[in-house]
């Protein structure tokens, strides 16, 4: 498995599973090209991996901006003459978890994030990989996609279910052009995320969970496989299972 001189765009690489994604795709030798929407942390990330040897780029971006993402875009394909992996990390959680709780604006913001800015990036990314015959989408979901959690809640839970719907889709349109398209579902991440919800998990709590760097594993095994296979769909859990309330 290597990814040596392979051009890996990374949304949302500015932290979480997206930095470690980044971090580890480098180690394997990929071009990383980080998009987020944070300056400083993409710029962390980026020194993060140039002590460490690897070669990275860095865009400053809202993904939900159409425009936007296609100019970047297409400056990267200038730059690299192609895009060999795209991993649509992005996305955004409302603070209000409940149905009656939740607002116009949680939906928004949690829709726009995960599906609205995925679909923006792939679209952008696709058709330089329909000119190679070649390429890989890995989107970020979550088994709240499938189980609904009252945790995460109504608006979360409902994109993170299109977000594996839309990968399916983008195997059922692109059959046999060479595209593959994967999906990653984590259990509980140990992430900054964790910090939006009304009652952040405790440290204890924390350790049980998966590490960033654990779904960034998965991820590189799905974009590292020989082009002749796949694997569409990975759930990856913590071992351990904690008992859980609502939030």
């Amino acid at each position: 498995m290597t990814l040596k001189d392979q051009v890996c765009i990374i949304s949302g690489g500015g932290s979480g599973i997206g930095r470690a994604t980044a971090i580890r795709m480098a180690e394997d030798g990929g071009k990383i090209v980080l998009l987020g929407r944070t300056k400083s942390k993409l710029q962390i990330v980026q020194a993060e991996i140039e002590r460490a040897g690897g070669k990275v780029t860095t865009h400053t971006l809202d993904i939900t901006d159409l425009e936007a993402t296609q100019a970047i875009v297409k400056d990267v394909v200038r730059e690299f003459e192609r895009i060999d992996v795209l991993v649509n990390c992005a996305g955004d959680i409302s603070r209000h978890r409940t149905l009656l709780e939740t607002t116009v604006e949680d939906i928004d913001l949690t829709i726009d994030s995960n599906v609205k800015g995925t679909i923006i990036v792939t679209q952008a990314v696709v058709p330089q990989m329909l000119a190679t015959r070649s390429g890989t989408i890995i989107n970020v979901s979550s088994v709240v996609g499938v189980t609904p959690s009252l945790i995460s809640g109504v608006a979360y839970s409902a994109a993170k279910a299109a977000v594996i719907n839309f990968t399916h889709y983008l195997n059922r349109e692109f059959v046999n052009t060479g595209i593959r398209a994967c999906v990653v579902l984590p259990g509980e991440v140990d992430t900054p995320f964790l910090d939006k919800r009304p009652n952040p998990p405790a440290n204890d709590a924390r350790e049980m969970m998966i590490a960033a760097e654990d779904v960034a594993e998965a991820i590189a095994l799905m974009a590292g496989l020989p082009q002749r296979a796949m694997i569409p769909e990975l759930v990856i859990r913590p071992t351990l299972q904690l008992r859980r309330v609502p939030a």
